[in-house]
């Protein structure tokens, strides 16, 4: 009898992945970034274990939104507190931090439980093409 292979904590190795965000839909684009960190593109994916890559993105700043979403689409929040009820533009977010507007849509892509904020943790995003991670990518995408 033949039993499923599980892999092992230790055996997992991560490879590290550039990607560059000009001209990209933010959706699409946030899609390839949960798949790379989930490690679902790997042969040895298993969902209870965190076994995802390290994600580098380049240029955030040249990142599209599709349709009317530029105009529309409001974030929401609320502190808890009589008040404490804000809203935030995207297209302001997308001027002032447009890798918070990325790490959002990631974020609520991610599934929720404990390997979430390790899986965030390695994401690295930068508004231009300068970072410091140097010559540790194993490929490049670019949508």
């Amino acid at each position: 009898m033949h039993k499923t292979y599980q892999p092992k904590a230790g055996e997992v190795k991560r490879n590290w992945h550039l990607i560059d965000a000009s001209e990209s839909v933010l959706g699409r684009f946030s899609t390839q970034i949960v798949k790379l960190l989930m490690g679902k593109v790997k042969a040895s994916y298993s969902s209870h274990m965190d076994s995802g890559d390290y994600v580098v993105v380049i240029n955030a700043k040249k990142l599209e939104l599709s349709g009317k979403k530029e105009f529309q689409k409001v974030y929401r929040s609320h502190s808890g507190y009589p008040g404490g009820f804000k809203e935030t533009k995207i297209a302001k977010l997308l001027k002032e931090s447009p890798e918070k507007v990325i790490l959002h849509s990631v974020s609520g892509m991610l599934p929720d439980n404990r390997l979430k904020s390790a899986r965030l943790r390695r994401l690295k995003i930068f508004t231009d093409e300068k970072h410091p991670y140097g010559d540790k990518f194993r490929r490049e995408f670019s949508s």
